[in-house]
């Protein structure tokens, strides 16, 4: 086949990337699939604790601005409680929220994306979101505007 002959029998169909392997099995792709599924949510996990990171940090920050306003105003011993007990305390114990970051990152979630990583690489050749794209395949209305199997499929 020309590549013009396969361009055009491969149009409709999802990409080359997307299309599971010979011999790859429905029991197969629809684990990874839930594997995919599992990732997204270490993937937002992921996106709360540095969302959490951040709001610890500008926490810090207001409470410093607050305190100073607080002494300035003349509640000294108030001021010092927060300077004492509050600011620069652990979120949690011995670690503050970059350490958490850190922690997760280097751990559960670095050995959660290389499992996902290593099973797609043994068992579909490291091709990724299989499940989801058949699922596209399954529900799309092929030749509909807006129901197009891949973007070079768009004209207009």
């Amino acid at each position: 086949m020309t590549d013009q002959t396969q361009d055009h029998a491969d149009h409709g169909q999802p990409s080359p990337e997307h299309r599971r392997p010979d011999g790859v099995d429905d029991a197969t792709v629809e684990a990874l699939g839930k594997l995919s599924a599992a990732l997204d949510h270490v993937e937002d996990a992921r996106g709360h604790l540095y969302a959490f990171h951040r709001l610890c940090g500008s926490a810090e920050t207001t409470l410093e601005e607050a305190t100073a306003m607080i002494r300035d105003a003349g509640h000294a011993d108030l001021a010092d409680a927060l300077d004492a007990d509050v600011l620069g305390r652990n979120p949690l114990p011995g670690m503050w929220s970059f350490q958490m970051v850190e922690s997760y990152d280097d751990g559960y979630y670095a050995a959660a994306k290389g499992l996902q990583q290593r099973a797609l690489d043994e068992l579909v050749e490291g091709r990724r979101h299989l499940f989801e794209a058949e699922m596209k395949q399954l529900r799309r209305t092929q030749g509909r505007s807006g129901h197009e199997a891949t973007p070079e499929d768009v004209t207009g």
